[in-house]
């Protein structure tokens, strides 16, 4: 190398080992999996075989509400809004605690709530909910989604913190964090982007059993969402292997996937990124799931849409995207969307049911 050169290369070199330095200090890799705390009291009931519980899954959006079409709200990424106000959080989020005290599930799967990220203001969203919550719930855990102490994202431009949530009123004895398939992209945008993954609780039984709840959110619909594939295909293989050990289990969440027959119904430009083959059959076409295809395509297909976008567009819910799915040893004994009261909450509607555990 000719020697005037040399300063040049070293100063790239010394520039690009910088540059991979700031990156790797204000990103997250999280292991494949990983052990998580618990908080429960000793005091907490445990679960009595044959018992009926009943289970809530619901996305949250942040407590960012519906009077914004954020960037992300809209398929080229136009959307006007980068954030809420603090009032309209505080709305939403009295609005999440009115809703979760009258319904009073036994078990509750959470998505999308924020902790110390700039589009929610450095809300730890969590802790201000348990604070209106705390008699019902003595039990929790949590993983994050997404984090980074910054996003070079024009619409982020600082913090992100999203995280997924169990609470449960009976004892949650042990949780982990699985990391579910990251879509591909190149090395730098990879670090800063989401990283979906399935929230595993262990209930104990009062037999000496137990009940898996396993709390998700998968990749949201994109032009190319090839990814999402690949974490159904690692949903039905963490449920498979709980099934075939005689194991009781649930998953609920936000799947981001329409149900059989829903793609048609949809208008042409809010197709995009869905497929009328749904990759949801990984988990139908063995497991039941609510609602059931039959309720979500069927005469009063109306009563289970758990969807309604932040777009101008669409004036009411249209499709349904967050389930539960669970194990055939469980029992449904009822199963609703309550849409009534919610849809000024969030862009998803909580979706619940009522089980009986197998009693031996």
């Amino acid at each position: 190398m000719p020697r005037i050169l040399r300063p040049t290369v070293l100063g790239l070199v010394l520039s690009s080992a910088v540059v991979a330095g700031l990156i790797y200090s204000v990103t997250w890799r999280p292991d494949a999996k990983e052990v998580l705390a618990v908080s429960c009291p000793v005091a907490a009931p445990t679960l009595v075989a044959g018992q009926a519980i009943k289970i809530m899954t619901w996305n949250v959006q942040y407590l960012a509400g519906k009077r914004y079409v954020f960037w992300y709200n809209l398929i080229d990424g136009s959307g006007p809004d980068d954030r809420p106000t603090r009032e309209d959080m505080a709305f939403s989020l009295d609005e999440v605690a009115r809703v979760i005290r009258d319904e009073q599930p036994d078990l509750i799967l959470l998505q999308d709530l924020d902790e110390e990220a700039k589009a929610s203001d450095y809300q730890n969203q969590l802790a201000l909910l348990q604070e209106r919550l705390v008699d019902l719930y003595p039990c929790s855990t949590q993983a994050f989604t997404w984090k980074a102490d910054f996003v070079p994202d024009r619409h982020i431009f600082g913090s992100v913190g999203r995280k997924i949530v169990t609470l449960s009123r009976y004892q949650i004895e042990h949780a982990e964090r699985l990391q579910l398939p990251v879509a591909e992209s190149n090395l730098i945008s990879r670090q800063f982007q989401p990283k979906p993954a399935m929230l595993v609780s262990y209930l104990p039984l009062n037999d000496g059993g137990q009940l898996v709840a396993i709390n998700t959110q998968l990749d949201a619909a994109t032009l190319n969402n090839s990814n999402l594939k690949h974490q159904m295909q690692a949903a039905a293989a963490l449920v498979d292997k709980y099934e075939s050990q005689g194991t009781p289990w649930v998953i609920g969440g936000n799947f981001n996937l329409l149900p059989i027959g829903q793609f048609l119904r949809l208008p042409a430009e809010q197709r995009l990124g869905y497929s009328p083959d749904s990759e949801l059959h990984l988990l139908w076409e063995k497991y039941p799931m609510l609602p059931s295809n039959p309720e979500a395509t069927g005469i009063d297909r109306e009563q289970w849409l758990t969807f309604f976008p932040n777009n101008p567009a669409v004036g009411e819910p249209d499709r349904t995207l967050d389930y539960l799915f669970y194990s055939p040893k469980l029992q449904r004994v009822e199963g609703y969307v309550r849409q009534e009261d919610t849809q000024a909450v969030s862009d998803h509607l909580p979706v619940v049911g009522r089980f009986l555990l197998p009693a031996d």
